[in-house]
């Protein structure tokens, strides 16, 4: 019995990591996407039809597909220590609702999540996401001088500009509002000149500004992901030459030729067998 499941585990195992197998999960992962895109137009009844028959498929072979992969695993505890495979479980998990009647809304935006299960099947995207994530805490560091630093001009702003556009500087968050837009270039010309009129040298006042937050510290920004991404490349790579020196060891020992020492043992012991039956025949 254990035989039988140890061996049908080694099978699940194969299907699991077998290239096409992934690449047809890969296929099977843009078609539901494709079909989450065309429920948003307008079309014929029987084609209709034919999406809630396609959704339905694709919502079973993703349960079967979990499934396998849960079997092939070393165990629930080995299976969920992985957090993509727990993201996994709850995407498939909120598909398997049913998409009608009151929770028809729900049903439908749970599914729009399945395409991000293409982000769990692609390292490369999975290694992104991670980078993403280990960086947001030196992120929040950048982000929170940013904040600082919004809150001082948009203070000063509102003490020296509120008398000229109430609406743009009334108070420091309406300021600071402002200032984001100026931050993203967004027409933020016209209201440097509007003050200008009132303050010639308030140039200074958008250009120090600006120099801050759209070239310091959204350069920050981007060194702390490149930073974060350049050591996520390093241990993937660490991570796949492990991989391949660990299989090509077990290799070596299952091709490895015997030695000297080995074929000299060997014959002693062929030797003293033949000793033994003589002894017994005689």
């Amino acid at each position: 019995m254990l035989a039988n499941v140890s061996g049908l585990q080694s099978k699940l195992k194969l299907i699991d990591n077998s290239k096409a197998f992934q690449g047809f999960v890969i296929f099977v992962i843009i078609v539901s996407a494709l079909s989450i895109g065309a429920h948003t137009y307008h079309l014929p009844t029987w084609m209709e039809q034919s999406l809630v028959v396609l959704d339905v498929g694709i919502t079973v072979f993703f349960a079967i597909e979990i499934v396998i992969r849960f079997l092939a695993s070393d165990g629930p505890k080995k299976f969920f220590s992985n957090g993509w495979n727990i993201f996994d479980t709850l995407i498939v998990i909120g598909s398997l609702i049913p998409a009608g009647g009151a929770g028809i809304l729900i049903a439908r935006l749970l599914r729009i999540f399945r395409v991000l299960r293409l982000v769990s099947m692609i390292p490369e995207l999975r290694m992104l996401v991670n980078a993403l994530l280990k960086a947001i805490p030196r992120m929040g560091y950048i982000a929170l001088l940013m904040f600082v630093i919004f809150y001082i001009y948009g203070a000063i702003g509102s003490m020296l500009f509120a008398h000229i556009n109430d609406f743009l500087w009334g108070d420091v968050s309406v300021a600071m509002l402002t200032l984001f837009r100026v931050s993203t270039f967004e027409s933020w010309t016209s209201v440097m000149y509007e003050t200008m009129a009132v303050y010639p040298l308030s140039w200074l006042y958008y250009l120090s500004f600006i120099f801050l937050t759209a070239f310091v510290f959204l350069n920050m920004m981007v060194g702390a992901v490149l930073d974060v991404m350049t050591q996520e490349t390093q241990a993937m790579r660490e991570e796949e030459a492990d991989e391949l020196a660990l299989e090509s060891g077990k290799s070596a020992e299952v091709d490895k030729p015997a030695s000297a020492a080995d074929v000299a043992e060997l014959k002693a012991q062929i030797a003293e067998l033949k000793g033994l039956l003589m002894q017994k025949a005689g």
